[in-house]
């Protein structure tokens, strides 16, 4: 996560859930590596379920201090509308 981003934050949460397009929502742990916030565990999979490919940009706008929505374009420009299908229970979030 940019430095910046990361600024709005008193203390940055260990956890984030991640609400796509359709509604769904995941986990993610958060960690810091390099004096950087990154996604850790939950990540890979989320964007192997979300089909996210090399070349796609991933934008996230903080809805909540531990909710980011997130949007995937494609290599086009054009917004990624998945259905979430089956999720790994173990990062799926609770409603």
């Amino acid at each position: 996560m940019p430095l910046d981003f990361t600024k709005h934050f008193i203390t940055v949460p260990t956890e984030f859930k991640l609400r796509n397009n359709t509604g769904c929502s995941w986990k993610v742990t958060v960690k810091l590596m390099n004096g950087r916030v990154t996604l850790d565990q939950g990540w890979a999979t989320y964007t192997a379920v979300h089909q996210v490919k090399i070349g796609y940009m991933v934008t996230f706008k903080l809805l909540t201090p531990d909710t980011l929505k997130v949007i995937i374009f494609d290599d086009d420009g054009i917004e990624v509308i998945n259905k979430c299908g089956k999720h790994n229970d173990a990062f799926a979030a609770k409603e």
